[in-house]
């Protein structure tokens, strides 16, 4: 299959990392040739690498792409009452022009419902009423799955652009692509602005502009699903975007069986048997995002699917 993007851990050397730790906004330090600089947006630690450029330089880029981040979790988060997606919901089934960036962004899930028969779906996360992926034991009422997936289904939406007819009770959930697109957006706009080197990271989910410096790539490490220090893996990446899928922070555990955070809109259920993590590398990083989420959702079939897709990948089984 393939994903075409929007647009028409813990360790690594030079300090970027998967997971980076929560510091306060605006953090600019110092590395080996050049800056990480820090903040916090879409729930995530995100950080920017640059290299070669003066600290008031990287603090400009740094400024930049906080105001980018922040700006495209304004639109498109599902909590705030003022966001695209909040209008949409409140559209109470008539039709809605949106702008063109919206429109981008719809005509990807379009995209990749098609091209995923069915399993990627923006409409699946009214799901979250019924489900708490926080380490507990508790599992929904059956029932109560079945009448919330009643409510997903992307054919059910009216998508003509610029005009967009969501059904009276159902809702939109951008998350699966907002933070991915969001990497790639802002490394858009710092490498219009610079050709230093860059390395754009929001919790996990990345993207470079080229290699570093002195040519080499740069090494980003892999988390282990526990949590443990040492890094499952080590990436090189001198090209392009990469993201990783897995069940580490949000997932049940129910009479020794671990349910998982994905869940398959088709049965409003955790696919299980899946892999406890799937990173994959991509041209950009919505691409890859959206290639790990689908390996995921294939269960036990992770790895052959990946295979089939030839995009190069790594899977973390425990």
């Amino acid at each position: 299959m393939r994903v075409a993007g929007p647009h028409g851990t813990e360790r690594a050397d030079a300090g970027a990392s998967s997971e980076p730790a929560a510091l306060a906004d605006d953090t600019l330090v110092a590395t080996a040739g050049g800056w990480r600089g820090r903040f916090q947006a879409m729930a995530s630690p995100c950080e920017v690498l640059v290299e070669g450029v003066s600290r008031e330089v990287a603090a400009g880029l740094l400024a930049l792409a906080r105001e980018e981040a922040l700006r495209i979790e304004r639109k498109f988060s599902r909590y705030r009452a003022d966001s695209v997606v909040a209008m949409l919901h409140a559209s109470g089934g008539q039709p809605v022009a949106v702008d063109d960036e919206t429109a981008h962004l719809l005509d990807f899930a379009a995209h990749c419902h098609a091209a995923s028969g069915g399993l990627f779906d923006v409409t699946s996360g009214v799901l979250r009423a019924a489900w708490r992926f926080d380490g507990g034991s508790t599992l929904p009422e059956p029932a109560l799955v079945e009448r919330l997936r009643q409510r997903v289904g992307w054919p059910r939406v009216q998508w003509q652009r610029p005009l967009l007819t969501l059904p009276e009770g159902m809702e939109l959930d951008l998350g699966g692509i907002g933070k991915e697109y969001a990497v790639d957006r802002v490394l858009t706009l710092l490498r219009a602005r610079t050709a230093a080197p860059l390395l754009v990271n929001f919790g996990g989910d990345l993207a470079v502009s080229g290699p570093r410096s002195d040519g080499r790539a740069w090494s980003v490490g892999i988390e282990q699903p526990g949590g443990e220090a040492a890094a499952a893996g080590v990436i090189a990446l001198a090209a392009g975007g990469l993201a990783t899928s897995g069940d580490a922070r949000r997932f049940l555990l129910k009479d020794g069986v671990r349910y998982g955070h994905l869940l398959d809109p088709r049965t409003g259920w955790p696919v299980r048997n899946a892999p406890r993590s799937v990173t994959v590398a991509a041209p950009t990083c919505t691409e890859a995002g959206v290639l790990a989420t689908l390996a995921m959702l294939q269960g036990p079939e992770a790895r052959t699917w990946l295979a089939a897709q030839g995009a190069p990948h790594w899977i973390v089984d425990e």
